[in-house]
């Protein structure tokens, strides 16, 4: 293990331009302000529609190059990737979150070769690979396992980070995740080469619907509110963020979005040093489209004020699956 305590590591949050950029704030909206995520499955040759998400897709790795060409040409600069999991075999443990035929395994390495100065994230969870549908590993009566569960997610952490992954995002929610990962990135000489985005404050939210159909991992029983945190847990949020960032995390999330401004203001007041991400989940995204569709609001005006919303409350990264239609109303320009 290193001699440097994991929060005192600041060069995993500025090895990358992008990283650098997030560490110096502004209050305006720009194409670094955007992280677009991406469903990667498991069918190389596919690109499924979502019904839940119309204008999203689930991406086989062939269709990757040509969809992002044009994104990153209008300037995109980092991406979200999560595994969808049709035809690997699922178990108890998600042994195929981290095989040779995962598709984040095998998506990563070519981005990388594509598109060399973009940033990839992978997020770190089991559910999509798991037979219950669960984020960590369960003991025989269906309750978790944090133990095994940490050492499970840290070793996929680690797996992606070897095929080239630059930011690491565990969404498990388990208890010292992001300790488990630091120390396997220590030992394997990755400490200042790779971040690691905490979701820190992730709620037990009713938004998440249309993404638990986009990446199929909904648990096949209960739910997950004994490890995401109540929706009125203002001081729950606070020890997690404060939790993260004293195991070494390099950035911090809110997920949902603009449900719980009021607790990203309340994050970054406590931790104005370390970027803050918030997560405009799928549920947003479809409550935004179907409005507009049906004539209740203008979609690019109101995106606009939702995303100078999330700034406002102290953003400085918001995945959005809106980002494509975020960089035409940016391009030719650089920001609003």
């Amino acid at each position: 293990m290193t001699d440097v305590k994991a929060e005192h590591v600041l060069h995993s949050g500025i090895f990358h331009p992008t990283l650098r950029q997030w560490q110096s704030p502004n209050v305006e909206i720009t194409v670094n302000n955007l992280m677009y995520p991406i469903f990667v499955t498991d069918e190389a040759n596919a690109k499924e529609t979502i019904a839940s998400m119309p204008g999203v897709f689930r991406y086989g790795v062939d269709h990757l190059r040509k969809m992002l060409q044009p994104l990153v040409s209008k300037g995109l600069q980092s991406i979200l990737l999560f595994g969808v999991s049709k035809h690997l075999k699922k178990d108890y443990v998600g042994s195929n979150a981290d095989s040779a035929e995962n598709p984040i395994m095998q998506a990563v390495p070519l981005i990388r070769q594509w598109f060399p100065e973009l940033l990839i994230a992978c997020d770190v969870c089991l559910c999509p690979y798991t037979i219950h549908g669960h984020c960590g590993v369960l003991n025989d009566d269906g309750t978790l396992n944090n133990r095994a569960s940490i050492e499970r997610i840290s070793e996929i952490a680690l797996a992606y980070a070897k095929a080239g992954a630059q930011i690491l995002a565990p969404s498990d929610m388990m208890d010292g995740r992001i300790g488990a990962i630091k120390e396997k990135l220590a030992a394997n000489g990755l400490l200042n080469k790779v971040a690691v985005l905490s979701y820190a404050v992730k709620f037990a939210s009713g938004f998440y619907g249309p993404f638990r159909d986009a990446s199929q991992s909904a648990p096949k029983f209960g739910d997950r509110k004994c490890y995401q945190l109540p929706p009125g847990s203002n001081g729950l949020a606070a020890r997690a963020a404060a939790r993260d960032v004293a195991e070494g995390a390099d950035m911090l999330m809110v997920k949902p979005g603009l449900p719980y401004l009021d607790v990203v203001r309340q994050t970054k007041d406590a931790h104005p040093e370390y970027p803050m991400f918030v997560y405009q989940v799928s549920g947003e995204y479809a409550m935004l489209y179907h409005g507009a569709q049906n004539g209740a609001i203008h979609l690019e005006n109101v995106l606009k004020e939702v995303l100078l919303s999330m700034r406002r409350a102290g953003a400085d990264c918001i995945i959005t699956y809106f980002t494509p239609l975020i960089l035409d109303m940016l391009h030719p320009k650089s920001k609003y």
